[in-house]
């Protein structure tokens, strides 16, 4: 089975495993420069579902700064795929998770724990959430380490 999958296919797929009693459970973001942050990130919002889908910033959005992504999109995909926690990985069409949310619709939104507070500088995250209360779509937040892929590229190779 291919863990890469089209948005809309994984869509189909949701849907399936829902009606199957399974409870799915979405990260979504950049993801560029992988990190223990990430698995650790991913680890823990695993646990807290049945299937863990992932679906990654392309890179015609990615608002990290020039020379970002570093990895592309597909190279991110596969990344994030390798991991043994994740069950399906897509690359979303949007500028933001919103619509990823209206798409798929998941049981559950993960984020980290350093947007517990529902803030982020860029809005992104406070859109999502009024998608997620419209569907009734939980979220959720790890506990986990918390690194930066912005910071280390900075500190460590630049």
């Amino acid at each position: 089975m291919d863990k890469i999958i089209d948005i809309y296919k994984l869509r189909d797929r949701v849907k399936e495993l829902k009606a199957a009693g399974k409870k799915v459970v979405l990260c979504h973001g950049c993801f560029d420069l992988m990190h223990p942050g990430h698995i650790k990130y991913f680890q823990a919002a695993k646990k807290m579902g049945d299937v863990l889908v992932v679906t990654i910033s392309p890179d015609q959005y990615v608002d990290k700064g020039q020379g970002r992504p570093v990895f592309n999109q597909n190279l991110r995909a596969e990344s994030i795929a390798a991991l043994e926690c994740v069950d399906y990985v897509s690359i979303n069409q949007w500028p933001t998770a919103e619509e990823t949310l209206r798409t798929l619709i998941p049981d559950m939104y993960v984020k980290g724990q350093e947007f517990q507070n529902l803030e982020d500088k860029t809005g992104k995250l406070q859109k999502e959430y009024k998608v997620m209360k419209d569907l009734g779509i939980e979220i959720g937040f790890t506990q986990e380490v918390v690194f930066s892929s912005t910071k280390l590229i900075n500190q460590y190779f630049k």
